[in-house]
């Protein structure tokens, strides 16, 4: 299906390249795109590297043992039920770990083995369990303390204070899980 959109916009943009009489622009922008695109994921490469070699190097060093046991109660009021110790909880942990550091590209596979972990623990394998649904609002939503990603995009961008947007992503981030839990549960 995402194939056929990106086919479309590029249908489109041809379209209108040759209907406006800009196929030059258009070519640029088509040519020009794929370098910035390396360019970007270079970029990004580095710091979602950074990243989650530290979420590895904690991982091995049991701080992820240890912050599961800071956040047991925050689980079991949004998972009740949910070992804290369980293989899923652990998941869960090192996904919102990631998410709070601004890496959702890092968050990803945790958030894949949780949502594994849930489901072998789901009574009902072809309808999603309550915290199946919670784990996904949560996740989508994404607490983010440190936007990684956001930061560097700016900066790679020239903004000379690349971390000023903080207090606008605390707001909208914690705003956003909030309003998400809250329509999961009604």
């Amino acid at each position: 299906m995402l194939n056929w959109l990106w086919a479309g916009i590029m249908l489109l943009s041809l379209i209108g390249g040759a209907i406006t009489g800009k196929m030059g622009e258009v070519n640029k922008a088509l040519l020009n795109g794929g370098g910035e695109a390396i360019t970007l994921s270079l970029t990004l490469g580095g710091a979602i590297c950074l990243w989650s070699g530290m979420m590895r190097v904690a991982e091995k060093a049991g701080l992820t043992e240890k912050l599961s046991r800071l956040l047991a109660p925050v689980l079991r009021l949004l998972f009740p039920g949910l070992s804290p110790s369980s293989s899923a909880a652990r998941a869960i942990l090192m996904n919102m770990s990631a998410n709070f550091l601004g890496l959702g590209n890092a968050a990803t596979p945790f958030g894949l083995k949780a949502m594994e972990e849930l489901q072998k623990l789901n009574p009902e394998k072809t309808t999603a369990s309550r915290h199946m649904i919670t784990f996904v609002v949560l996740n989508t939503a994404s607490i983010q303390l440190l936007p990684t990603t956001v930061a560097t995009l700016r900066l790679k961008y020239g903004s000379v204070n690349p971390m000023q947007i903080l207090p606008a992503v605390w707001i909208t981030s914690i705003g956003a899980a909030a309003a998400a839990l809250l329509m999961a549960n009604l």
